[in-house]
């Protein structure tokens, strides 16, 4: 899943481990998150917008809906 969490980190200024903390997961799934290889469960993806002020659509990008929203 595409996102937008590493841009929005390093506005903030934040390394991934201060991420993390903030959190409350491992550095390791902050790296995964961002890579796009880990899409995180619904109450991380909430604890994520709230935390950067963002709706959850604003900072994760579903691709595959794009293309089963077709008619």
């Amino acid at each position: 899943m595409k996102n937008s969490l590493k841009l929005l980190r390093t506005e903030q200024g934040w390394s991934q481990a201060q991420l993390a903390d903030k959190l409350d997961v491992s550095r390791q799934s902050v790296n995964a998150i961002e890579r796009g290889k880990y899409d995180p469960s619904l109450p991380l993806a909430f604890a994520i917008a709230r935390l950067f002020g963002r709706r959850i659509e604003d900072i994760f990008d579903d691709e595959a809906s794009a293309s089963t929203d077709a008619p």
